[in-house]
């Protein structure tokens, strides 16, 4: 049982975390070289796509990180679950009002505050991708030197 939670725990947050990455440094910035309104038709299909497996994999990884922990009283288990999924919380504390705002299809927002709105979601978004790497790190760190 723990070997499957180790490869849980590595897998959810090596997904999260390079999903996460590729956001921040790839696919964010594309979206925005095409312009705010573009950038705005392209961001709601993929939010609405990556979200659901986001928080899942966020999830899963806090679960095998916490029971881990519990099971080898090796505390970075602990660390690497609890930074990957506290990007759950820190979404609906800090990122769902700008979400909700640039995911309202009815809301009409002028360019300013569109880009406003998304240069906002990627700095939130930068936290999630620090939290998550720093997660993945700790949660190698101690499949490596906890086995």
């Amino acid at each position: 049982m723990e070997s499957i939670l180790k490869l849980l725990a590595l897998l959810s947050s090596g997904m999260f975390a390079g999903a996460a990455l590729y956001l921040t440094t790839v696919e964010h910035p594309a979206r925005m070289s095409l312009g705010a309104s573009v950038a705005l038709r392209e961001f709601r299909p993929s939010y609405k796509r990556a979200a659901p497996q986001q928080a899942a994999l966020a999830i899963v990884c806090f679960v095998c990180g916490v029971s881990l922990a519990l099971l080898t009283q090796h505390w970075l288990w602990l660390l690497g679950g609890i930074l990957v999924g506290s990007v759950v919380p820190f979404t609906f504390l800090f990122s769902a009002p700008t979400n909700r705002l640039l995911l309202d299809e009815a809301k009409k927002l002028d360019t300013q505050t569109l880009e406003s709105l998304l240069a906002k979601w990627a700095a939130l978004h930068s936290v999630r991708t620090l939290l998550s790497l720093l997660g993945f790190l700790a949660l190698l760190w101690a499949c490596v030197f906890h086995p």
